[in-house]
């Protein structure tokens, strides 16, 4: 019997990515359709819900409890696995360099407890839950990313923009590597624990070492800078969103790891992209300049 998935958020970076996979994969791929869909039907029957719905930050506070009340209710009436992304927001300020499904949801910000709600909601639950934790996100696309829209903002004129500081380490995810691993996760979700915590490893790069990375992967020599958040601190009380970047700040200058021990125990045969491999098509879109950017405002 062929293996089915309904993804939520399937235009969206993340959504868009595992409906690919999944279908490569031989699942049976539906994309929900927010306007028009009627999520508990839809759900009936499948085995897994993808789960990558992710309102623009300024709605987070109103919209992510109560859809993630609706993925409860549709998961708990099909009997279906949810897998989710799990981000680093939820450990904080104080949190160990070292993240891993062990470490504390310390945060205090308003973007953290949102995430620790959330988590703990589908934990509460007994949903069967499978949360991929990963970082920063690198798309082969433009897609409203903090990589295309920060980073590459000014690659035309030889520079790359980083903001924080540039020695240190920061955690990022090649989309298409985290896609595979969701179906290699969905498919062995019976031998799973009914919640999972899962830290996805990708890869730990300093601003210096990505800006390395960068110039190989376009063969040009480019400047490396560090952003400054004044600009946006200054406008962010009449910034609504403004606020809700600089209140994320702090994971540019705060090290970050994550521990990728578990993720290796459950697929050891996993083989990620190289990080060469992945930068070259990362910064790929730059050799098309007329390509459109994504909106990545209600979907991962």
């Amino acid at each position: 019997m062929r293996k089915s998935i309904l993804v939520l958020g399937g235009s969206g970076r993340f959504g868009r990515h595992t409906a690919e996979a999944f279908a490569a994969a031989g699942w049976q791929v539906t994309k929900y359709d927010r306007k028009t869909g009627d999520l508990n039907r839809q759900a009936t029957d499948v085995d897994v819900i993808l789960n990558g719905w992710n309102p623009i930050y300024t709605d987070w506070a109103r919209e992510v409890p109560a859809l993630t009340k609706r993925v409860i209710r549709a998961a708990k009436s099909s009997g279906a696995t949810v897998i989710l992304p799990g981000n680093v927001y939820v450990f904080g300020h104080d949190a160990p360099q070292n993240f891993n499904d062990t470490t504390s949801h310390m945060a205090q910000n308003q973007m953290g407890r949102i995430r620790i709600e959330m988590e703990a909601a589908y934990r509460k639950s007994g949903v069967r839950t499978i949360i991929l934790r990963a970082g920063d996100f690198l798309d082969t696309t433009a897609s409203g990313n903090s990589f295309d829209m920060v980073l590459l903002r000014r690659i035309a004129k030889g520079i790359v923009d980083y903001p924080g500081p540039l020695n240190t380490p920061h955690a990022w995810a090649f989309l298409p590597d985290l896609a595979r691993a969701c179906v290699q996760l969905a498919e062995m979700r019976h031998s799973l624990s009914s919640f999972e915590d899962i830290s996805f490893p990708g890869y730990t790069l300093t601003g210096a070492e990505l800006h390395a990375a960068i110039s190989a992967a376009l063969d040009q020599k480019l400047t490396l800078k560090q952003m400054s958040w004044l600009p946006i601190r200054l406008i962010s009380p009449f910034w609504p969103l403004g606020r809700r970047l600089v209140e994320m700040s702090y994971l540019w200058a705060k090290p970050h790891h994550l521990d990728g021990a578990k993720f290796v125990r459950l697929l050891p045969e996993f083989r990620a992209t190289s990080l060469n491999a992945a930068i070259a098509q990362a910064v790929s879109f730059h050799v098309n300049p007329d390509q459109p950017v994504m909106r990545a405002d209600v979907a991962v």
